[in-house]
């Protein structure tokens, strides 16, 4: 029989309960505890989820038997959390950025692997179907050599100066949240670029509003990408070869459907419904990778996450955008 994995939730916001929901319905595990600052969110988000135990502060978290945590705190507490958990070797999934710069990531993989603890960064996209056949089709040849990608993705956020998608006290802006999502795709297909321009329209707090970047590779491909917090973008992934394209479709980033449409003209749709919000795939991962006690995952590796913010680092020193 399988072991039961014991997970704890870092922070009750909004990515929290979608996570909690999918936690949920994926087999084998069972979420223990979730922390909060607030007591009383703590306390709403336990009743709701099935939860065991709930904290109004995050060091409680640890009075109870867990094998991992997911931390869903705002991107300027990543670093501070995973810390936090790593040192009370207590195993980590967490949110997307990774942290706020190399220099952070650095060190929290140092910690994983001084106390050979798990570590891994909640990129969901990496564990959906639409993402693990898109890389089937490309290895086998599918659609030719890569010439381009093209991967945008936006939407029109309410701007609130004090609130995590506008504030730059709390990691806000368009490319570490969701511009963070096409960098994590042209890596993914396309390795690290050898020349990175971008540039930036910054809202009034100070963060990046729209983001604009491309990528360009040794074997003369390109990545054309875009993010923004201003308006309704397509949310489309569209990666061309020199025999046909693959259409990741909107949200590229959650997709359930891809398109893959060949120089021939053949068209052939690939759909993967599902009844959760897709973050169950990393979770089985996670789960998986702890029941054979490895303290990172084969799939998505620290090196990725490293060479990630460092891609992420670079690309924000030419748009301008500090923290």
């Amino acid at each position: 029989m399988e072991k039961v994995i014991k997970w704890g939730i870092l922070g009750a916001g909004r990515i929290a309960e979608k996570f909690a929901s999918d936690l949920n319905k994926t087999s084998n595990c069972v979420l223990v505890a979730v922390a909060s600052t607030s007591l009383e969110r703590a306390e709403d988000f336990y009743s709701r989820h099935g939860a065991q135990f709930f904290f109004g502060n995050y060091e409680e978290l640890f009075s109870v038997e867990l094998d991992v945590i997911y931390i869903a705190t705002p991107h300027n507490f990543h670093a501070q959390h995973t810390l936090l958990c790593l040192k009370n070797k207590v195993g980590v999934l967490c949110e997307k950025p990774f942290a706020m710069n190399e220099m952070e990531v650095t060190e929290m993989i140092a910690l994983a692997k001084k106390n050979e603890t798990f570590l891994m960064e909640a990129f969901w996209t990496r564990f959906l179907p639409t993402t693990i056949k898109t890389l089937q089709l490309i290895n086998a040849g599918a659609i030719g050599n890569i010439i381009t990608l093209q991967a945008d993705f936006g939407f029109l956020a309410t701007f609130d100066p004090e609130g995590r998608a506008f504030n730059p006290m709390l990691g806000g802006g368009a490319y570490l949240d969701i511009g963070i999502y096409p960098t994590f795709l042209s890596l993914l297909l396309l390795g690290y670029p050898s020349s990175i321009k971008a540039s930036s329209v910054f809202a009034s707090t100070g963060v990046d509003l729209t983001t604009s970047f491309i990528y360009r590779y040794d074997n003369e491909s390109t990545a054309v990408l875009n993010c923004t917090f201003g308006g309704n973008t397509n949310c489309e992934a569209q990666i061309y070869g020199d025999k046909g394209k693959i259409i990741i479709n909107s949200r590229f980033h959650e997709a359930n459907s891809i398109t893959l449409i060949l120089n021939s003209g053949e068209i052939e749709k690939f759909d993967y419904p599902r009844d959760t919000f897709g973050y169950n795939f990393e979770i089985e991962e996670v789960n998986s990778c702890l029941r054979e006690g490895k303290i990172e995952s084969d799939i998505l590796p620290l090196s990725f996450s490293k060479k990630l913010i460092h891609l992420l680092d670079k690309t924000r020193e030419q748009a301008k955008i500090i923290y």
